[in-house]
């Protein structure tokens, strides 16, 4: 099975530098400052994991927010088993968010099973379809097989702001500007036709996620005079 996603331990043992616990702290004001300075609006689907089970959908680019703005959402968030992805889970865990950790490039059925049993408890995995190597923007087929056997629909979810920095990292990194304006945007939540494939609806999936980064990455635009 290709593209499935690996999902192990919630934490891992403190491995972490002091360097990597000063980013760690420093990352976590940077968002809180974020949260506050920004004029945030919600648009889009009332959707939410409060009130719908679902597989909330967004890319790895638009990772920093997300955990703040889609209401009384906890996670988990699959976060990829590089170092990286133990920065951010330990970012995440500051907010009250828990983290899974995974990725797209280690499969297996398993591995899927024991996502599938998480979701069975009542959570609403969140899951970066482009992560955690890429290509940025492409959905992998992990999402809509984690969908299908867990018979959950896709939440798809992109914010963006008036002001902003993009980072020169694979994904161009999206960190929006303090005292800016803000908007997330939700998609329909997704689901499955009978006897629908992976590969179809992944390719459902990247229409849908294509649309809700397009009307938030010209909000602002729009209301130019």
């Amino acid at each position: 099975m290709q593209n499935s996603i690996n999902f192990s331990s919630m934490t891992k043992p403190d491995s972490l530098t002091f360097k990597h616990h000063v980013i760690i702290w420093l990352v976590s004001a940077v968002i809180w400052i974020l949260v506050r300075s920004i004029r945030w609006q919600h648009i889009g689907s009332s959707v939410r994991p409060e009130n719908t089970q679902c597989i909330v959908c967004f890319w790895h680019a638009r990772l920093l927010m997300m955990p703040l703005l889609v209401g009384k959402w906890s996670g988990p968030g699959i976060v990829s088993h590089h170092k990286d992805g133990e920065l951010i889970t330990r970012i995440f865990m500051k907010f009250g968010f828990t983290a899974a950790r995974g990725s797209s490039s280690k499969g297996g059925a398993r591995a899927l099973l024991r996502l599938i049993r998480i979701t069975k408890s009542g959570a609403s995995p969140g899951i970066t379809p482009d992560g955690p190597r890429g290509p940025a923007q492409k959905v992998k087929a992990g999402v809509a097989q984690l969908a299908i056997k867990a018979n959950l629909p896709v939440l798809p979810v992109c914010y963006a702001t008036q002001k902003y920095w993009r980072l020169s990292s694979w994904d161009n990194f999206y960190v929006p500007k303090p005292f800016s304006r803000g908007v997330a945007v939700f998609g329909e939540p997704l689901s499955a036709y009978p006897d629908e494939s992976a590969e179809a609806f992944t390719i459902r999936i990247q229409s849908a996620m294509d649309k809700v980064q397009q009307k938030a990455d010209t909000f602002f635009c729009a209301k130019q005079p």
